[in-house]
């Protein structure tokens, strides 16, 4: 008894298939070893700015320190016209 899937007749079958061999084009892609990438213009921006903002991030990082050195000692005081302002500007264009 002989069941067939997919085309193929059963393990005797599998056996028989033959490779494909790769064209001389494939084989020459291969051997040559020379990969190219090219980047968009978009991306080599963003690169640059990634690589221009760890002076930020440092910059940052010490005025989120001191804020909460500032709260832990009770001597926060925040701008209340600019948190009000934000606010306002949350509430009537939802952002």
């Amino acid at each position: 008894m002989s069941v067939e899937f997919f085309g193929v007749g059963g393990p005797s079958q599998i056996g028989n298939l033959k490779k494909s061999e790769k064209t001389s084009s494939e084989s020459k892609s291969i051997s040559s070893g020379e990969d190219t990438v090219q980047f968009s213009s978009v991306l080599q921006e963003v690169n640059k700015a990634q690589a221009a903002t760890p002076s930020a991030n440092t910059e940052r990082a010490n005025k989120v320190q001191e804020l909460k050195t500032q709260i832990q000692e009770g001597s926060y005081e925040p701008d209340l016209q600019k948190v009000s302002s934000s606010l306002l500007q949350f509430l009537v264009e939802g952002r």
